[in-house]
């Protein structure tokens, strides 16, 4: 019984407790699961209401997401274990988010101050397992954890009050607060440049994990050619449609994980945290293109794509491209292949432009997407020819 006790109820890891072995487990990719869900209901919320407010309302509730899940995976990542206690943590984390989810799509609206609540207990059984760490610190660590649970003490008075504001200004403190947890990542960094100082250092699990957020939001651009395919009559114009919106799906997951995935970033904290957040307005615009996908398929008879859902399906693309730019040049390997990474940098920023363009141009879905497609393509020949030029192996 004492051994059992001891393993049900371990104290958590402690800062500086790295094990650069470990591989993500199944009780990981579990808990990534229920964002799966999470993040479908606010993409529903989208492809309902392609308008600049709901992009804007979709950008602060999938920013709250993000916040969520990176903070319930940092966690993991820094201190968890294989044990009991873990586990009902982080069953209990999944608990409420699947809670969550329920609110989800109504969280800029009617729903907001229920969103509100269980995002508060979210955040207050993390607050919880953070502190739970400081207890097991040593003295240099001590200022890190501080400041970060300082922030989540911070994040969970935000929320908290934010229950019982109107939709708009509940919406802008939302806002306000993922904003803050981005400056707030940039301030850490700058502040831990040695990853001693915070006791965290990039490890193959890590970026296993936010390669596995990455391959969830993709799943949205199946769903939405899926779901609307299911919602309109399937002529050939309508059925090639969905088909080509299939591979600006294909077309984003074969340049992030020649290119990005799988890659370590750097040791420094500063770029670190940045590569880290640089995976936010990536996975955001990998999900707003697949919510783009459902009135894509509905207008595939018209000779042209209505204005709004061209803009957010070519836009999507751009700032996808645009932020891998940024997480491309965290990478370790940026410096190691300078000469394939910074043409291919400059491209992908040309290629943002084209997308654009093609936004603006509002073709026909089939032409849109296809001319989405061969502005992907043109990017990855363009690194792949760099990289057997250089004779290099790194793409492999």
């Amino acid at each position: 019984m004492g051994r059992f006790r001891r393993w049900f109820w371990r104290p958590p890891r402690a800062h500086g407790e790295i094990d650069p072995e470990r591989s993500v487990s199944f009780l990981e990719l579990f808990y990534d699961l229920v964002y799966v869900v999470v993040i479908a209901q606010a993409a529903r919320r989208l492809a309902g209401d392609i308008s600049v407010r709901g992009a804007i309302e979709f950008t602060v509730v999938f920013g709250l997401i993000w916040l969520a899940w990176i903070n319930g995976t940092l966690y993991y990542e820094l201190h968890g274990r294989e044990d009991g206690r873990t586990r009902t943590f982080v069953f209990l984390q999944m608990a409420i988010l699947a809670l969550l989810a329920v609110f989800t799509a109504g969280a800029a609206g009617a729903d907001g101050m229920a969103f509100a609540v269980v995002y508060a207990a979210f955040l207050l059984v993390l607050t919880w397992l953070w502190y739970s760490v400081r207890h097991q610190d040593r003295p240099e660590y001590m200022d890190a954890s501080a400041r970060y649970l300082f922030g989540m003490i911070v994040s969970l008075v935000v929320i908290i009050g934010s229950a019982f504001l109107p939709p708009g200004p509940r919406l802008v403190a939302w806002g306000g607060l993922v904003a803050m947890w981005i400056a707030f990542a940039g301030y850490l960094g700058w502040r831990s440049r040695e990853r001693i100082a915070v006791g965290m250092r990039p490890s193959d699990s890590m970026v296993e994990r936010f390669d596995l957020l990455t391959i969830i939001v993709l799943g949205e651009v199946v769903t939405g050619v899926v779901g609307g395919l299911t919602q309109v009559p399937r002529d050939p114009v309508t059925m090639v449609t969905g088909l080509c919106a299939l591979l600006v799906g294909f077309g984003l997951w074969w340049i992030f994980f020649d290119f990005v995935g799988r890659r370590q970033p750097s040791d420094d904290g500063l770029v670190l945290n940045i590569w880290m957040v640089s995976h936010l307005p990536v996975t955001l615009a990998i999900a707003a293109a697949g919510a783009s996908m459902v009135g894509l398929i509905e207008h595939a008879g018209d000779p042209r794509t209505p204005p709004y859902i061209a803009w957010l399906l070519a836009g999507s693309v751009a700032v996808g491209l645009l932020a891998l730019i940024l997480t491309i040049r965290t990478l370790v390997d940026f410096e190691r292949l300078g000469a394939v990474y910074g043409p291919l940098s400059r491209v992908m920023a040309g290629a943002a432009g084209l997308a654009l363009l093609v936004g603006w141009w509002q073709p026909a879905g089939w032409l849109l997407t296809l001319a989405l497609v061969a502005i992907l393509l043109g990017i990855w020949l363009f690194a792949v020819d760099r990289m057997l030029r250089l004779g290099s192996h790194a793409h492999d």
